[in-house]
């Protein structure tokens, strides 16, 4: 039997082009000898699984992405969108994949599990990454995380065998009036920790401030103001990774320990 619950399938189209961009850069899938990628817990309809193969196969055209759902009406549904490079599969966080791949001894290199753990308790995240992480090709990554229902905030996690690696907040700057607003969406291991005393409350308490110091830039544009505000955050002494490309998309990372639960 799969491995969770049924979850509420809210999907949509575009919704997920922030982490699907991020995924896009990981060296883990750009390097992969092998680039099968799941797309786990994608919802009501096959929107998410062939909006990441599109945009993926810009950068790896052999990619294949595998849509991985408990509810078996859902992927009765997926499957008749399926196509050359999109195939779909009951199952939960053990991962299955198609019967040819298993026995091939394929494994994903990249495993995206975007708003489903959120609508599980805090203590079901440690085992759920366990699993999905034990499924994973050498050097693969979990991204795991949340965002709204357009997109435009989100947040996730990446994983790797040796544990979580980073947290990345990304957000449409055009619209953003404080980036405390992710609070909203933090990734479950984080969302119940944004009190005093907790690093992720520390750390968004200090974005937001140095957003607002930030605020005349908003005359020249958002994205000159988030820049000035992620490098504000690293004078500051916490451990930004990447440069402006990354961060001018409204993103910003760091080292899951900047931002652990204490």
């Amino acid at each position: 039997m799969p491995t969770g619950h049924v979850t509420r399938g809210t999907t949509g189209t575009n919704r997920l082009r922030r982490v699907d961009r991020w995924i896009a850069s990981l060296p883990a899938f750009r390097t992969a000898a092998d680039p099968l990628v799941v797309d786990l817990g994608y919802g009501a309809s096959a929107t998410t699984p062939l909006e990441l193969h599109h945009r993926l196969a810009r950068v790896r055209p052999e990619v294949e992405v595998v849509g991985i759902e408990i509810e078996p009406e859902r992927v009765a549904l997926a499957s008749l969108s399926a196509k050359p490079g999109v195939s779909f599969r009951l199952g939960g966080f053990e991962v299955p994949l198609p019967d040819a791949m298993e026995r091939a001894g394929r494994r994903p290199a990249v495993i995206r599990a975007l708003n489903v753990l959120r609508q599980y308790p805090e203590e079901a995240v440690a085992g759920s990454w366990d699993l999905m992480v034990s499924r994973l090709a050498p050097g693969g990554v979990l991204v795991e995380g949340t965002c709204n229902e357009v997109g435009r905030v989100a947040s996730w996690v990446g994983v790797t065998s040796d544990g979580p690696q980073t947290f990345t907040a990304s957000l449409r700057l055009a619209s953003l009036e404080s980036p405390l607003i992710v609070a909203e969406r933090l990734p479950k291991a984080l969302i119940h920790r944004n009190v005093e005393g907790e690093r992720i409350h520390a750390f968004l308490e200090e974005l937001d401030r140095h957003w607002r110091y930030n605020a005349a830039l908003a005359v020249y544009s958002p994205v000159q103001r988030w820049v000035a505000t992620v490098e504000g955050m690293r004078s500051a002494g916490w451990p930004v990774l990447h440069g402006r490309a990354r961060w001018r998309l409204g993103e910003i990372s760091v080292p899951w320990s900047a931002v652990a639960p204490a």
